[in-house]
C-alpha cells in the first residue's frame, strides 16, 4: 500500500503464532505530534518484515511491547525525527527489518550485499539505495541517530537465499547487524 510518512497499526496488540505482542501505548502517544507519523492499519496488512520479526522478539524480549511502524515514502530525516522521539535507555531495542538485494545471481548478490553492509558498518555518508536493500529509507534514518549515540555495529551474519536450498539463480540478500553502546556487554552479539 502506497502511503507518506511512517504508519501505526491502530491496534493495541499484534498477533502472532505465540500470542500477543502488547503496542507499547505511551511510544504510540509519544509520536502523537510528529506530521509524518499516522494510524494507517492497511499499510501493515500486507507487510510481513513486522511478521517475521515479532515471533523473535517474544522468544527472546518475553513481555516486551513495541511501537510497529511501517515506513513509506518518507525522509531518511523524518525516520531520524522519531527514531530520536522513541529513544530511551538500555531498554530500548530499535529493530529495522529489510532485504538486501533482490534477484540478482548468487555471486553478483554477495558482492552487492557485502559493499552494502559495508557502508552499514562504517556509517557511510553515500545513502544506501532502494536496489540494495527495500528498507533503504529507515536504514538511512537510522544510521546517523546510531551515529550521535555512539553506537558500535557488529556484523552478524550475512547471507542469501543461495545459501539455503534455494537456486543461485536470482537470490534475495539478508544480513544482521547489532548495535550496541558504551556500557552493553555486546560479546553474546
Amino acid at each position: 500500500v502506497p502511503f507518506r510518512g511512517l504508519a501505526l497499526p491502530g491496534v493495541q496488540a499484534m498477533q502472532t503464532p505465540l500470542g500477543n505482542v502488547a503496542v507499547d501505548p505511551a511510544g504510540v502517544e509519544a509520536l502523537a505530534g510528529l506530521p509524518q507519523v499516522r494510524e494507517m492499519p492497511t499499510a501493515h496488512a500486507q507487510e510481513h518484515a513486522l511478521e517475521v520479526q515479532l515471533p523473535f522478539i517474544q522468544e527472546v524480549l518475553d513481555g516486551v511491547s513495541v511501537i510497529p511502524l511501517v515506513v513509506g515514502d518518507a525522509r531518511p530525516e523524518a525516520v531520524a525525527e522519531v527514531l530520536e522521539k522513541l529513544w530511551g535507555g538500555e531498554e530500548t531495542v530499535i529493530v529495522i527489518s529489510s532485504d538486501l538485494s533482490h534477484y540478482h545471481p548468487y555471486a553478483e548478490a554477495r558482492a552487492i550485499d557485502r559493499h552494502t553492509v559495508q557502508e552499514i558498518l562504517h556509517f557511510e555518508s553515500t545513502p544506501i539505495e532502494h536496489e540494495q536493500a527495500c528498507g533503504a529509507t529507515p536504514i538511512n534514518g537510522f544510521l546517523p541517530v546510531a551515529r550521535k549515540h555512539h553506537l558500535h555495529p557488529r556484523l552478524v551474519g550475512l547471507c542469501n537465499s543461495g545459501d539455503t536450498a534455494g537456486s543461485r539463480d536470482a537470490v534475495v540478500g539478508y544480513a544482521a547487524v547489532a548495535f550496541y553502546g558504551e556500557s552493553r556487554d555486546h560479546a553474546g552479539c
